[in-house]
């Protein structure tokens, strides 16, 4: 039996299907498209390269108009939505809607902004906000930003890309007027000076089987260094770890160090740039790499510069034939510090951490295994393979082996980074390599691994600074970020500056971390603090938190309750 048809409506009616008249989602105009495609002359249309794409329009126009997004999607053939939740997630992209007359507001005639880190508002940052306004006209827009890694030249303000140290609300005004915009580029020995000292000698060696594969990972696994970025994973093991993977093999590298208080790796790439591309392609070589993506961070405009000018000289005229090379730009983004965060950034998307395997090296970038390193980790690795592992591991005090780069700010006469040796304290750490503390100053307290390592009171000066050595007492030394309180500040005080950092920088994934800085933020602002509520709080946020931010956050407040009881009082 052929089972009848009802129809839906009788015949000959009109349909009630409304029909669309446009398609659904904001329309791409011609003059949009043509910006945006001119603009992007150098960017591929791929989705890795997103954020390079929206860097291009931010510089160029000073602001990301939401009719250039639709058009970058649509360029890109990606979903408006895909591109407008990164345009929105890192600080440095200014995202803009129409007026109420359909059109768009100029932008800023120019931006300054003024580091309001524990260091900097430490050394007045918080004065130099409250004048620059009246000083630098309606013209100029003048807003607080994170640490910009001059932690050792506080405060600092940065004037469109120009960063200017110590800085003056005169400074500032004279850098506007003069329209000094752009970093200068640090005058670092270029390929053919490092290549007249030695340098690539070694990666030649590798190359051509003078040092065989199995030589450099013992001695990187004999040398004892860890990951210098702060999670202080030992290095030649990760190296063997990877290279055991499958290929194809990619390297992704962090000079994103966005940490309050550090700065080291900013100050050996303006010093010397080819010894860390030489550790990176010595460890690129040992693994089997077949692409390095160099992960900067986008505050360092002046190394920028310099690294792409260097590269590009590397390339031209290479000692050994050489893997396919890189180099990406943050865009203003804490998380991308965490390994996972930054790989989900160059593949152009939100810095995200992941939830992932115990190795990144078994799935990390673009589904691939990959070696993930910091910058000063890799910068070591010509001494210990020229010198031997011996050189390394014959530093230390106090037990502890190899040399650390400590950066030190706040209350010391010669604040800036300290190679010294590893276990080193805090007291010798002054009085050795920083002159002492400043005059009519005394220790009361410091930071030993920035913001996320807790605080300590001076009495706990002697403790050694190195890996494990911390734990005890409730910190970690991390990127080994020194920030050095004296009588005349409050750890109260420090403590609320960093979790207001922390709350501005979580990227919000999970709940225990995005609602977590906020309370802890809102009850330590109070002027009695509910110890009980913010220790189950602490808890909370180490045993849920998807990565490091969340669970180191609540550091500096229970390091306050712990320490100084008196200051609650």
């Amino acid at each position: 039996m052929n089972a009848k048809v009802i129809p839906l409506q009788p015949a000959g009616a009109p349909s009630r299907e409304r029909k669309r008249q446009a398609p659904r989602g904001r329309q791409v105009g011609p003059d949009a498209l043509r910006e945006v495609q001119a603009t992007l002359n150098q960017v591929l249309p791929r989705r890795d390269q997103l954020i390079e794409a929206l860097h291009a329009l931010q510089d160029r126009f000073h602001q990301l108009r939401t009719d250039h997004l639709a058009a970058l999607a649509q360029w890109m053939r990606l979903s408006q939505a895909e591109v407008y939740e990164v345009a929105s997630f890192y600080h440095h992209f200014d995202v803009v809607r129409e007026n109420a007359d359909g059109g768009f507001d100029a932008p800023p005639k120019l931006t300054v902004r003024v580091c309001d880190s524990l260091s900097c508002e430490m050394a007045g940052a918080r004065e130099l906000m409250t004048k620059l306004p009246a000083l630098l006209g309606a013209d100029v827009r003048v807003m607080p930003a994170p640490c910009v890694g001059r932690c050792h030249e506080a405060p600092v303000a940065v004037v469109h890309q120009r960063q200017i140290a110590h800085a003056t609300a005169q400074a500032v005004q004279a850098a506007v007027a003069q329209g000094l915009l752009h970093d200068e580029v640090p005058q670092a020995p270029g390929l053919d000076t490092y290549r007249a000292q030695g340098g690539y000698a070694l990666l030649q060696a590798c190359v051509n089987g003078t040092r065989p594969v199995e030589d450099v990972l013992k001695a990187m696994e004999d040398s004892g260094l860890r990951g210098l970025g702060g999670a202080g994973f030992p290095a030649g093991r990760k190296w063997r770890i990877v290279r055991e993977q499958p290929a194809p093999r990619l390297m992704a590298v962090n000079i994103d160090e966005g940490e309050p208080g550090t700065f080291k790796d900013r100050h050996y790439l303006e010093r010397d740039p080819h010894r860390f591309l030489e550790g990176v392609l010595i460890a690129a070589w040992a693994v089997g790499v077949e692409a390095i993506y160099l992960y900067l961070r986008d505050e360092y405009h002046g190394c920028r510069t310099m690294l792409t000018r260097e590269l590009a000289a590397l390339q031209a005229n290479p000692p050994v034939p050489l893997p396919h090379i890189e180099l990406r730009r943050g865009a203003g983004a804490y998380i991308c510090g965490e390994e996972s965060a930054m790989i989900e950034s160059i593949e152009g998307r939100r810095g995200l951490p992941r939830l992932r395997p115990p190795y990144v090296a078994q799935v990390g970038l673009f589904g691939r295994p990959t070696l993930e390193h910091n910058f000063e980790t890799l910068y070591w690795v010509r001494d210990i393979l020229e010198r031997g592992p011996q050189w390394f591991t014959s530093h230390g005090r106090h037990g502890r082996q190899g040399l650390r780069s400590f950066s030190v700010s706040g209350r010391v006469k010669q604040p800036g980074v300290k190679l010294a040796p590893a276990g080193i304290t805090l007291r010798e750490l002054i009085d050795e390599h920083c002159g002492g503390m400043l005059d009519g100053h005394t220790l009361y307290a410091y930071l030993p691994g920035g913001a996320s390592g807790g605080i300590l009171p001076a009495r706990l000066a002697d403790v050694p600074l190195d890996f494990d050595t911390l734990q005890p007492h409730g910190c970690f030394i991390g990127s080994a970020a020194i920030i050095v309180l004296s009588q005349h500040d409050r750890a109260v005080d420090a403590a609320r500056n960093l979790m207001r950092f922390f709350e501005a920088e979580s990227c919000g994934q999970c709940t225990p971390c995005r609602v977590g800085t906020s309370k802890a933020r809102a009850l330590i602002e109070a002027p009695h603090w509910d110890t009980a509520l913010l220790a189950e709080l602490s808890q909370v946020m180490r045993d849920a938190s998807i990565c490091g931010l969340g669970q180191a956050a609540p550091n500096p407040v229970d390091g306050v309750i712990r320490y100084f009881p008196e200051e609650l009082a």
